[in-house]
């Protein structure tokens, strides 16, 4: 085994938290999600006797009904877990699987060329779900009240209906097209085929229907009987491929995070199928060495966009552990960082056509996160997702559940680029049974200061995002600090940075550009963080969710 060099030794003894703060239990409980409604969820349920897993299968599922473009029983998603009775860390990969009948072409022409849109709409494009079998595994694994305590608050909204609000009315703008084309879609969320006004009730009776039979009957309830066969049936009814065999075999599994070092700072992310971890790491062990606090901020920018530039280049690298093997241990290696640091040049961009490409692949952009910590310490970084806004912009009839679209999560074809401007490679190529590649990064940060609870949604920009997070954490930030902190990303591909308005001054853009970066402003601001942190000084709990959207943080 290497040894680690004396400066990753010396940062060894700098985290080491004190067995005190260990020890210690916040006393608070926080609940930070994308909406009210979810946030109170999760406190309601913790008002009830439940811990931190017990409000994280409440918020996941409440999420599903109010935010039914982002996430729900159609779609999947990873939780980080920090079991405090244990000190352990563990993520469940609830990640969609590929259906039995996918095959590496499906999306391809008779000239082997992606067929536009055939990855992303309709049935087709779903892949098999995993949301509902992590419920229940959180629930009987590690909850503390019967599952139908956790489920309780998300059937009564969606029996009860929620009022349309502006971002979701946004979003049933941008897809009222593709909802058009399928009638139960239509009929749930538009009237007469148009849009309704902000303040409509929107009631997803089925939905609370189908959270019903898992509350009796546990994962079957979803993966087998009736609405096993519904689902089926409405899928190949319109042009899918699922198999009753599909939904029976999904497993959800336990995976052993990943854990770096910037500074003082312990980060704790997952592993693949997730590419985001890695990539974090990547990135912040190229940064380790630079002295970001004491520089400009121009300086400062140009090192995070060129850290950026080679984590995502090494995303190609990565898929599915369990069909493909993956170099990570060579790609968190702080030796590994060393060498790509000494290819940048402080005045100057590396142009990314540099770098031979490996390709990346995204993870869908509508995506959800929340961030759950309990008196005990127990803790849950949750981010779910259809993948798109509505995922396929299918509605299985008398369910209300929309299928995702996450098969255009694999490389669709080795180099052609999927919904998010990334192009795939054959590591994350399509095969039966396999989880998508998704950049979807639940994260704690631990410091001698206290802890982070934190994600976003954001597609390929999560990774970017989740690291101007960790780089605040270490500076000192707070919560509501770290949510509305203005963003930038790089991806590798294509070679720019691009940036919110209002992050970069007039000055900061003309010295970017004069190091040879290309810059483009995105239209609308993104990510939708939610953060909760524990303070060990004073014993302090905090929660906040990004202005950006209509979520809220609260400590009970």
């Amino acid at each position: 085994m290497r040894r680690p060099p004396l400066r990753v030794l010396l940062a060894l003894l700098v985290v080491a938290v004190p067995a005190a703060a260990l020890a210690a239990r916040p006393g608070s409980a926080a609940v930070a999600s994308a909406h009210p409604l979810a946030t109170r969820a999760g406190l309601e349920v913790i008002e009830a006797g439940g811990n931190a897993f017990d409000a994280a299968v409440a918020v996941s599922a409440a999420l599903g009904v109010v935010e039914p473009f982002a996430s729900g029983l159609g779609g999947g998603g990873f939780w980080l877990l920090h079991v405090a009775g244990e000190d352990r860390d563990v993520l469940v990969d609830g990640r969609e699987t590929a259906p039995g009948e996918a095959r590496a072409d499906m999306y391809l022409d008779a000239g082997g060329e992606p067929v536009p849109g055939k990855s992303q709409r309709g049935p087709l494009a779903a892949g098999i779900p995993g949301l509902p079998a992590g419920l229940v595994h959180l629930s009987e694994r590690y909850g503390r009240l019967p599952l139908a305590d956790s489920l309780a608050p998300a059937i009564r909204v969606a029996r009860e209906g929620y009022p349309l609000y502006a971002r979701m009315h946004g979003g049933l703008l941008y897809k009222a097209p593709e909802l058009r084309k399928h009638p139960a879609a239509a009929t749930t969320f538009l009237q007469d085929g148009e849009v309704p006004p902000i303040g409509t009730v929107i009631r997803l009776p089925g939905l609370a229907t189908a959270l019903e039979r898992l509350v009796s009957d546990g994962a079957a309830g979803y993966y087998r009987g009736e609405t096993a066969r519904a689902l089926v049936e409405a899928v190949r009814e319109n042009g899918g491929i699922w198999t009753e065999e599909d939904l029976a075999g999904y497993e959800v599994v336990e995976r052993e995070p990943l854990v770096g070092r910037y500074g003082d700072v312990s980060i704790v992310v997952p592993p693949p199928p997730s590419a985001g971890g890695v990539a974090l790491i990547e990135a912040l062990n190229i940064l380790a060495a630079f002295e970001l606090a004491e520089m400009k901020r121009p300086d400062r920018v140009h090192l995070v966009v060129e850290a950026l530039r080679r984590a995502f280049r090494d995303r190609g690298y990565l898929g599915d552990p369990d069909f493909v093997s993956m170099p990570i241990e060579r790609l968190t290696d702080p030796d590994y960082a060393a060498g790509l640091r000494a290819s940048i040049r402080i005045d100057r961009a590396t142009p990314s056509e540099v770098f031979a490409p490996l390709y990346a692949s995204a993870g869908g952009t509508e995506t959800t996160h929340f961030s759950v910590i309990d008196a005990d310490g127990n803790r849950v970084a949750g981010t779910q997702s259809l993948n798109a806004w509505f995922g396929g912009g299918f509605l299985v009839p008398g369910l209300d559940i929309l299928l995702n679209n996450e098969m255009d999560d694999f490389a669709v074809k080795p180099g052609a680029a999927n919904l998010y401007e990334l192009v795939g490679a054959n590591a994350n190529g399509i095969e039966p049974g396999k989880r998508m590649l998704s950049s979807m990064t639940p994260t704690f940060l631990e410091s001698p200061r206290g802890v982070a609870v934190l994600g976003t949604p954001g597609g390929s920009r999560i990774i970017s995002m989740v690291l101007l997070a960790a780089l605040a954490w270490a500076d000192g930030a707070d919560a509501e600090a770290i949510a509305t902190m203005p963003r930038y990303h790089h991806q590798y591909l294509p070679d720019e940075i691009q940036y919110e308005a209002g992050t970069f001054t007039a000055a900061e853009l003309e010295a970017l550009r004069g190091r040879g970066h290309a810059l483009s402003e995105v239209g609308r601001n993104y990510g939708n963080m939610a953060v909760v942190t524990w303070d060990y000084d004073g014993n302090r709990v905090r929660a906040a969710s990004d202005p950006r959207g209509e979520g809220v943080g609260e400590v009970y």
